[in-house]
Order: structure tokens, then sequence, then C-alpha cells
């Protein structure tokens, strides 16, 4: 059974501005994360950005990264914060960015964007 994705409004975004062949390797990328979370790699310290809990998913030939986190104590969602750019950091820093509001939320809490 897939897991629930959520994307942060800010990703879906980020999703939309791409070209159209790059956003088809993220969506499938996304669809690859919904069957295994775990696919990505942890992020911690990169570039000066604490990301610890945050995990980092390669597209497009390692040119863009999905940035996201796994919430709640039996895995109820994946929350993708961001989707961008390797170079110069941009996507950690878009992340981190967009975190600093997440994190004041208790880690397992779920994020409602209907809101």
């Amino acid at each position: 059974m897939p897991y629930k994705v959520e994307l942060h409004p800010d990703a879906t975004d980020d999703l939309d501005a791409l070209d159209g062949s790059v956003r088809k390797e993220v969506a499938k990328k996304i669809d690859s994360l919904a069957k295994n979370p775990f696919l990505g790699k942890p992020l911690g310290n990169k570039f000066g950005i604490d990301l610890t809990g945050f995990y980092k998913l390669y597209v497009a030939r390692k040119k863009y990264r999905i940035v996201y986190r796994l919430i709640g104590d039996c895995l109820e969602v994946i929350e993708i914060v961001a989707i961008g750019k390797r170079e110069k950091a941009e996507v950690y820093k878009m992340a981190f960015k967009r975190i600093k509001n997440l994190l004041k939320k208790k880690p397992n809490e779920t994020t409602d964007y209907a809101d």
C-alpha cells in the first residue's frame, strides 16, 4: 500500500515551475517515494544549514533534489518541502526557509495545508 505524500504549498509551486521533462521525472520519483519512503538519503548539516531529520532524493541526473521528511510515529505522511536545483545549495536554502515554520510544530504533527 502506498504511503501518503503531501507537498508543502511552495513545493507544489516548485513542481509547477519545472520544465516539462524534469517535472515528469520528479513525478515518477514521487510515485516511487510513495512506495518506499526510505528511497532518499538522510540529510544532516548541509552547507551550514541544519536539515537533520530530512531526506534528499536525486532527480534528473542529480541536478535536482527533492527534500522531504517522514511524519508520524507509524510513518503516516511523507511531506515534500522543496524541489529544486542542487547548485549553490539552492534547494537546501529553500527547504530551510520553509521548515523554520514547520519545525515550530511538534515533529510528529502533520501539517494541514487546507487552512
